[in-house]
């Protein structure tokens, strides 16, 4: 039986997918992590749905795509994207977002700013006042693997907002980091609550070795997130 968190990751995928995508979308981009999933099957229950080129933004959602026997397209094909739906690990109550805890961001950025209307989707337990406090785990940022250790001082002493951590985020199944799909490494910097996210992303950007930072800001439009009780409730960006 599904838990509760499951069931919400679903309504709040399935009523995504049913406002945001119709027959008349050419490209659609595909995000990353476990509320995807059920954004894909939603997606391959609908028929009118099946000519859409979809963009992945990951191995995962590549693999979603292909299995599903959906057409598969890539960024380079199609700089230009309809909507794209991915999910998220914290929201704040202006859809500034924290992503990259799937190790994802950098492609997640580039399929997310393609897109004429960006689209979020998550669970209750994502929803948060302030950056920072509900996703603890730190901001995702993807490195260069030689500057990672100039990056983790950089961040540590360059930054107007001191972190309270840094760390390389390390494989679970394997000796060693954890690599990106475009060969990377990921630090992840926990803040605390961040003030402005914006602005510290900007920051962050600008460090030598840094390819891509997890804060998603000023980009959604909308946001659904699955509750307990099987309801979904919608954010959109004021």
């Amino acid at each position: 039986m599904a838990s509760a968190v499951e069931k919400g990751k679903k309504v709040a995928a399935y009523r995504a997918v049913d406002e945001n995508i119709t027959a008349d979308h050419k490209v659609i981009g595909i995000g990353s992590g476990s509320t995807v999933v059920y954004a894909v099957e939603r997606i391959l229950q609908r028929k009118e749905l099946q000519h859409i080129v979809y963009i992945p933004t990951s191995f995962q959602s590549r693999l979603l795509i292909t299995e599903g026997g959906l057409t598969l397209g890539s960024i380079e094909q199609f700089p230009e994207i309809d909507v794209t739906i991915d999910g998220a690990d914290e929201v704040d109550s202006q859809l500034n977002a924290i992503k990259g805890g799937g190790a994802c961001q950098f492609q997640e950025m580039v399929v997310a700013k393609a897109a004429k209307k960006f689209v979020m989707i998550a669970d209750y337990r994502k929803k948060s006042k302030s950056l920072g406090t509900e996703w603890v785990k730190g901001v995702p940022i993807e490195v260069v693997p030689l500057a990672y250790k100039v990056v983790m001082q950089a961040l540590n002493s360059q930054l107007s907002v001191k972190p309270q951590f840094t760390k390389l985020r390390m494989a679970v199944q394997k000796a060693g980091p954890v690599v990106t799909d475009n060969g990377n490494f990921v630090i992840d910097a926990h803040f605390g609550p961040i003030a402005d996210p914006y602005k510290l992303g900007q920051e962050i950007k600008l460090l030598t070795g840094v390819l891509e930072v997890g804060l998603f800001c000023r980009m959604a439009e909308i946001a659904y997130f699955g509750e307990e009780d099987g309801s979904v409730d919608i954010w959109k960006r004021q």
